[in-house]
């Protein structure tokens, strides 16, 4: 009998990312390979890399790096580069990193067991056939149910679609994942009911653009249509929208949002920028009228809806009177959650051959001076919460610090609100006095707030 080969995978980059890596590590298993945790002690080493900005290239190279010492001191035979990293760079990379065994592109999800059992059975393979296996970005996206669940079996993300047609001109990710693909209603709802049944109180879904879902397979009202089939699975209690397209958030799903008990009063609407001349600068199909009318249309549709949105500052030709009225453009949205990043220069794409690109220092001023007024805005929101009751997810065990009101160190229960995401990124609630399972839904009054986090305390 083979001894089975034991894989190590190393997720990087975004939820869609894990959701890959999720596939990839399912099919594997089903082909006979052992998963375990420790790089150190396997056989195979898969990298799933993100190569969308500067920071997460660097990131995943260093990791590739970090994997290649195992093949010098540890067990490893096989080191394994997928994901976006490898579509764009992939001659660099063999050049670079002479370690690395297989490249494969961002639509090979299904090809890299294949390939490893094949290598693994002929060990003249790899060198008859070559090491680069990247395919077409436009193939068909990949179906998810079978993944191997890399987080929590009660919160999980779900991912309805592969690419992006909105062409950004800061974005480089439709070259590297292809034209957006919708996956097929059934396929979605058929998934999401093998979640439910393997733990998951929690659906994440997760896209490009989530608001697009459907409309390249003729879905009229496609995403509210998924989301009402996906309210009626049981086990499912919320349901939350990310990576939702500004201007395709439309009155149908504003109504759907507001009708179905189980989607969370929750929100995700990148924005970007709020001034026309940036918007327009960077390829968006939004105005900062559109961007007000729509926000006003969620809060008052949705009382209570927690918006979250990302922005980008130190775009080229960003001038100071641009900065400061999305400065005050945000003072006075008081959003919930609000992500900050500096543009990134990125070869391929429109903006990186723009004029009068902003210096580092400046952006980063920049990006102090958004995060520090965000920070202001949720301490008053979240003080707000204090003496309120709310149901909470609960995820684990976690570490409160002084300045989310608990003294430092102290283990407590960690969940978080219908108007947090799961991933850290927007805060916690710590349950003060709380004995609970991950998966648990408790009623907490807040008892105490920091700038992100919570303290609650089970009645």
């Amino acid at each position: 009998m083979r001894e089975k080969k034991k894989i190590a995978m190393v997720s990087l980059g975004c939820p869609k990312n894990r959701v890959d890596s999720e596939v990839i590590l399912g099919d594997v298993k089903k082909n006979g390979f052992e998963i375990i945790a420790e790089e150190s002690k396997a056989d195979i080493i898969i990298v799933n890399t993100c190569g969308f900005i500067d920071a997460a290239r660097e990131e995943s190279v260093d990791t590739i790096l970090r994997m290649a010492g195992h093949k010098k001191r540890g067990a490893c035979e096989t080191l394994v580069v997928t994901g976006c990293l490898s579509q764009k760079y992939k001659e660099d990379l063999l050049r670079e990193i002479p370690e690395i065994d297989l490249l494969f592109g961002t639509t090979q999800l299904g090809l890299i067991s294949k390939i490893l059992l094949k290598k693994q059975l002929d060990r003249e393979f790899a060198g008859r056939e070559g090491k680069i296996w990247i395919g077409d970005p436009d193939a068909p996206p990949e179906n998810g149910e079978g993944r191997f669940l890399t987080t929590s079996s009660h919160s999980v993300y779900l991912k309805i679609s592969e690419g992006c047609s909105s062409w950004c001109k800061f974005c480089i990710i439709p070259k590297l994942r292809g034209k957006y693909r919708s996956r097929h209603l059934e396929s979605v709802i058929s998934e999401a009911k093998s979640l439910a049944q393997r733990g998951a109180k929690e659906i994440n879904l997760v896209s490009q653009d989530t608001t697009l879902y459907g409309a390249d397979l003729g879905l009229k009202k496609g995403l509210s249509r998924l989301l009402r089939g996906l309210g009626k699975i049981d086990g499912i209690e919320w349901i939350r929208l990310l990576y939702c397209r500004p201007s395709l958030v439309d009155d149908e799903l504003v109504e759907t949002i507001a009708s179905t008990e189980k989607i969370c009063k929750y929100i995700d609407i990148p924005i970007q920028h709020s001034h026309d001349e940036m918007l327009a600068a960077m390829g968006r199909n939004e105005n900062e009228k559109e961007i007000r009318d729509l926000v006003e249309k969620l809060r008052q549709k949705i009382p209570g809806i927690a918006i979250r949105t990302e922005l980008i500052v130190g775009f080229p030709g960003e001038k100071k009177r641009h900065f400061n009225h999305l400065a005050e453009f945000i003072e006075e949205m008081e959003f919930d959650r609000v992500g900050v990043f500096s543009y990134s220069r990125e070869d391929g794409t429109e903006a990186a051959a723009m004029p009068n690109h902003v210096c580092s220092s400046l952006k980063k001023e920049r990006l102090g001076q958004i995060l520090e007024l965000q920070r202001r805005i949720s301490f008053f929101k979240n003080r707000k919460l204090i003496g309120t009751f709310h149901k909470v997810l609960v995820d684990g065990f976690g570490y409160s610090s002084e300045d989310d009101g608990a003294p430092d160190g102290l283990p407590l229960v960690e969940g978080r609100l219908a108007s947090q995401a799961p991933g850290g990124i927007d805060g916690v609630v710590y349950l003060d006095r709380t004995h609970a399972a991950p998966g648990e839904l408790k009623d907490a009054m807040i008892i105490d707030a920091g700038d992100y986090d919570l303290i609650g305390r089970c009645r």
